[in-house]
């Protein structure tokens, strides 16, 4: 039946005959399809995409038209056969289309004999992004960006953007021209960890839009607190050791909350700012331990809470035991994955047990009252 369909629409694709033949060809080769079931009802939500030439896009349930207008690709509910690639026409005025597209025959439920097609939503432009990740510096921001990368309906800028902290007066218009191009299905996303600490900034997303999904990735506030200190001496070379920079007077009862790599770690002061403005329900918090550990579940919640289907799983991650940190593959027939730089892992300066555990006794009261107004623990010692 499937060699049939090939050998129809081969057919057409020579003969180019008018729009209205063209048409009843077409109708008549899915129509007579049958595939054990009828094929559409009139009401029908139907899975299509949009395949260009240089790569695919999986959309979203969109509402099903009837025949007409410019139509991409048809993919029909419960169906993983073989794609028939052709040209189709444009069956208000009869022109071929010039880029290839392809057509899914298949089986789906229906009540009606109605045969209706999708129109895929071919309007590419930059947009303003729907969800930002806005911090945590050093809490696993880049590697769930660099995750999300892989799921077909996700678009990120590249460089930081720093828009709502640093560049807000050059306005929405330049922030726009640095997004992606995206199908309007698919969802732009943004990160700037520094977002989360900038007391400006949540009224100004909101201003931009109030339903902007926000993502927050945390971690233990010591090991992030380490890692960004880590981070500093890898830049900048020889700096004051970590104890004379976070105690005052090298006394480690006397925790110097001014020093900003200590600052970015009192959670619960940062979002009650951003509590202020949006709800709690419209900030998702990732476990940055969890994201190393179980990247998979991880990210899983992260499409759900963006309204993604989930196409990232667990078997899209394998863990790099020499730097100890997930990487994954951008498509599961890869043998080979995507692992993020050497910046990813480097080891840590140890430090004197007297200094951490000064820091846990310091950080405790703000990760328990953390834990209160999110309502997750995430048991740091």
């Amino acid at each position: 039946m499937i060699g049939n369909a090939l050998k129809t629409v081969r057919k057409i694709r020579r003969k180019s005959p008018c729009s209205f033949i063209s048409a009843g060809l077409v109708l008549f080769l899915v129509c007579f399809l049958g595939f054990n079931d009828k094929l559409l009802s009139h009401d029908a939500w139907v899975p299509a995409s949009y395949r260009g030439h240089l790569s695919g896009y999986h959309n979203r349930d969109l509402r099903t038209i009837f025949l007409g207008g410019n139509v991409s690709r048809l993919q029909f509910k419960g169906t993983d056969n073989g794609r028939t690639a052709h040209k189709l026409f444009n069956f208000k005025n009869g022109r071929n289309l010039t880029a290839t597209t392809e057509l899914n025959l298949g089986k789906v439920s229906s009540q009606t004999d109605n045969l209706y097609l999708t129109q895929t939503d071919n309007d590419r432009k930059r947009r303003l992004p729907q969800a930002i990740i806005i911090g945590v510096k050093k809490g696993g921001t880049r590697a769930l960006l660099e995750f999300l990368r892989v799921h077909p309906d996700v678009k990120a800028t590249g460089p930081e953007p720093h828009f709502f902290d640093k560049h807000y007066h050059k306005g929405l218009d330049w922030y726009r021209s640095l997004m992606p191009e995206t199908m309007r299905n698919q969802i732009t996303i943004e990160k700037t960890p520094s977002y989360f600490i900038t007391k400006e900034v949540p009224e100004r997303i909101f201003q931009m839009s109030n339903s902007t999904k926000l993502v927050l990735v945390v971690r233990d506030p010591v090991t992030r607190a380490i890692s960004d200190y880590t981070q500093i001496l890898s830049k900048h070379g020889k700096s004051k050791s970590f104890q004379s920079s976070a105690f005052l007077r090298n006394d480690t009862t006397k925790i110097n909350i001014s020093w900003i790599v200590i600052r970015i770690g009192l959670y619960v002061k940062h979002l009650e700012n951003w509590l202020s403005v949006f709800p709690l329900k419209q900030i998702h918090i990732v476990h940055g331990e969890n994201l190393v550990t179980n990247p998979g579940e991880e990210v899983r919640k992260v499409q759900k809470f963006l309204g993604l289907e989930p196409v990232i799983t667990d078997k899209h991650f394998f863990f790099n035991e020499r730097r100890g940190f997930p990487c994954i593959k951008k498509k599961l027939k890869h043998k080979r994955g995507h692992c993020l730089d050497e910046s990813k892992g480097r080891p840590h300066p140890r430090l004197p047990e007297s200094v951490m555990s000064a820091l846990r006794r310091f950080y405790r009261p703000y990760n328990e009252q953390f834990y209160r107004m999110t309502n997750i623990d995430f048991n740091w010692t």
